[in-house]
C-alpha cells in the first residue's frame, strides 16, 4: 500500500495563480465526490483583485471524471489565483489537509470543507483583518445552518443548530474540543509542525484531536466569523457516518484521556454498562428515520444511536 504521506498528485494552475506571488492566504478546499466549484466561485469576488490570496482544492481521488474536468474548467475561469489538486488515489481526510498544508504557498491557511458557503461578503475580510493582529495561531470561526426546505434533510439542521451551532463565547468555554476544520484558519508553519493524524480514518474526530494537540503549545481562539453549512444529509447518512466514526471517536479518548468527561464519552460508558444495549439501535434508528416522531425526539434518538456503537469501540 501507498503511503497517504506522499501521496502521488496531479496539479493544474490558473493563469492568475502561475503569476502570483508572495502569497499571504491560502483557502483550502478538499473535496471527494462533493462539487467545490460553487464554494470557490463564491470566494472569487471576495478575493476581487488580490494577488495575495489563492485557491487550492484537492480532489481526493474522487471516481468521478466528469466532476474532477468541471471542477478544472472552474479553476481556469477563475479570476483569482487558483489551483486543482488531483490525488492519485483517495487519501482520507487527515492526510488530504496535511496535503494541502505542503502544497499551499501561504503564510496562513483557510480550511473550509466543500459543502460550506461564506457566511456573508465581510467573511474574508474579517479573517483578513483578524490575522493582522498577528496575536493568536489558530481561529476557529463557526458555523451557521440555514432551515432546509426538504425535509429529509430537517434532522440534520435541528442537530447542527442545538449540538455544533454556538457563537465563540460559548465555544470558548469549551476550548479545544469545539474546534471544527470546515471553518479553520491557521498558520502554515503551525499546520506543518503539527499536522493531523492520519491514524484517523473515514469520518470524524481528526480535527479534534488536531485542535487538542495543538492547543497545548499554539495560542488557539474561538472567533464569531460563520461560513454556512450548506451540505445536510439525510437521516441515512448520518446514522451511517455515527457508526462508522465510533472507531475514531474511540481513537481520541485513547490518545487524550483527560477527554473522557466529555458528555459524549460519557453517555456512551453509560449505554456500555447496560447489557444488550446494542439491541436497542433498531428503535433509535426507527425512530430518528421517523417524519412523524417530534424532531427534537428523533435527534435524542440519533444520538443514543451514536453513542451506543462508542461504547462498543471504547
Amino acid at each position: 500500500m501507498r503511503n497517504p504521506a506522499t501521496p502521488q498528485f496531479s496539479e493544474l494552475a490558473n493563469t492568475a495563480s502561475q503569476r502570483a506571488d508572495r502569497i499571504t492566504l491560502s483557502i483550502l478546499v478538499p473535496f471527494y465526490r462533493d462539487d467545490p466549484t460553487a464554494l470557490a466561485a463564491a470566494l472569487n469576488p471576495l478575493i476581487g483583485v488580490r494577488r495575495d490570496i489563492e485557491i487550492v482544492l484537492l480532489d481526493d481521488g474522487c471516481p468521478d471524471l466528469g466532476l474532477n474536468e468541471a471542477v478544472g474548467r472552474a479553476v481556469r475561469a477563475l479570476s483569482a489565483p487558483a489551483r486543482l489538486i488531483s490525488a492519485a488515489e483517495n487519501i482520507g481526510r487527515s492526510a488530504g489537509r496535511n496535503l494541502l498544508a505542503r502544497q499551499a504557498r501561504g503564510r496562513w491557511l483557510l480550511y473550509l470543507d466543500a459543502d460550506m458557503d461564506p457566511g456573508n461578503d465581510a467573511f474574508l475580510a474579517a479573517y483578513l483583518e483578524r490575522l493582522e493582529l498577528d496575536d493568536f495561531d489558530a481561529a476557529f470561526g463557526g458555523y451557521e445552518t440555514d432551515e432546509p426546505d426538504d425535509r429529509r434533510y430537517q434532522l440534520h439542521a435541528v442537530l447542527a443548530r442545538t449540538s455544533d451551532q454556538k457563537d465563540a463565547a460559548a465555544r470558548s468555554l469549551i476550548g479545544a474540543t469545539a474546534f471544527c476544520s470546515s471553518n479553520l484558519l491557521v498558520r502554515a508553519s503551525v499546520m506543518r509542525g503539527v499536522p493531523f493524524d492520519t491514524g484517523f480514518t473515514g469520518w470524524g474526530f481528526e480535527d479534534v484531536d488536531w485542535a487538542v494537540r495543538a492547543a497545548r503549545t499554539h495560542q488557539l481562539i474561538h472567533f464569531d466569523n460563520p461560513a454556512r453549512h450548506a451540505g445536510l444529509q439525510t437521516t441515512e447518512s448520518l446514522l451511517q457516518k455515527f457508526r462508522d466514526g465510533a472507531v475514531n471517536y474511540a481513537r481520541l479518548l485513547k490518545k487524550h484521556p483527560h477527554l473522557a468527561g466529555l458528555p459524549g464519552a460519557r453517555v456512551a460508558r453509560t449505554l456500555g454498562a447496560i447489557p444488550g444495549q446494542g439491541l436497542l439501535r433498531g428503535l433509535w434508528a426507527a425512530l430518528a428515520n421517523s417524519q412523524a416522531a417530534p424532531v427534537r425526539l428523533r435527534a435524542a434518538a440519533l444520538k443514543l444511536w451514536r453513542a451506543s456503537w462508542a461504547a462498543e469501540a471504547i
